[in-house]
């Protein structure tokens, strides 16, 4: 069952094309959120067996990435902050909420962006906060692309590498997702006492 699913992904994404891999990311990236495995490990091992080039594979992957993540961000940003500026109080966020999420973003988008683009469950819904709280766009852009080329990079190299062996890639894949936890966690503890000792130097 497990070796035609992969078969079927890998055919897939074989038709498709890197068009198909830009678009099918764009989707994963924003408003129906589906596993990026399934995309780009079949993609890398295409790319091993001659049939895709691994360097665009990971661009693909890369431009549907940011595309959805720019959906999320602008709809957010146009649609989501009008509604919640005229409606937030039904649902408790006032006006004073927006304010301090303004402030956070401001302030911490950077690296929130850059770990949420790691963090499985987290990937596709940090653009929509990012967009509520307006974050700078060249900021925004800059650290979803880093999140998201090298989420998409492991992926695609992973296929590429090991992309015939279902359970190596179970078990990798798995090793690699706790990888980046704990790295995201170690980013997150040594960003808070940068900004602890900076609070400190200023006072």
């Amino acid at each position: 069952m497990l070796a035609e699913l992969t078969g079927w992904l890998v055919d897939t994404v074989a038709g498709l094309g890197y068009a198909g891999i830009v678009a099918l990311m764009a989707v994963e990236s924003s408003f129906i959120p589906f596993p990026s495995e399934v995309v780009m490990i079949p993609a890398g091992y295409l790319a091993a067996q001659g049939k895709m080039d691994i360097s665009l594979v990971i661009f693909s992957g890369l431009v549907g990435s940011m595309i959805g993540a720019y959906i999320n961000y602008f709809g957010a940003l146009w649609i989501g902050r009008r509604f919640l500026e005229r409606y937030g109080r039904y649902f408790f966020i006032s006006q004073k909420t927006l304010e301090k999420m303004d402030v956070f973003f401001e302030r911490h988008g950077a690296v929130s962006t850059f770990i949420g683009r790691l963090i499985p469950g987290v990937r596709q819904l940090i653009s929509v906060p990012a967009g509520l709280a307006r974050m700078n766009l060249a900021l925004f852009s800059a650290y979803t692309a880093l999140g998201a080329g090298l989420w998409g990079a492991i992926l695609a190299l992973l296929g590429y590498f090991i992309g015939g062996n279902e359970a190596l890639i179970a078990e990798y894949l798995h090793e690699i997702t706790i990888t980046l936890a704990a790295g995201a966690v170690a980013i997150i503890a040594a960003y808070v006492w940068f900004m602890k000792k900076e609070a400190e130097t200023d006072a």
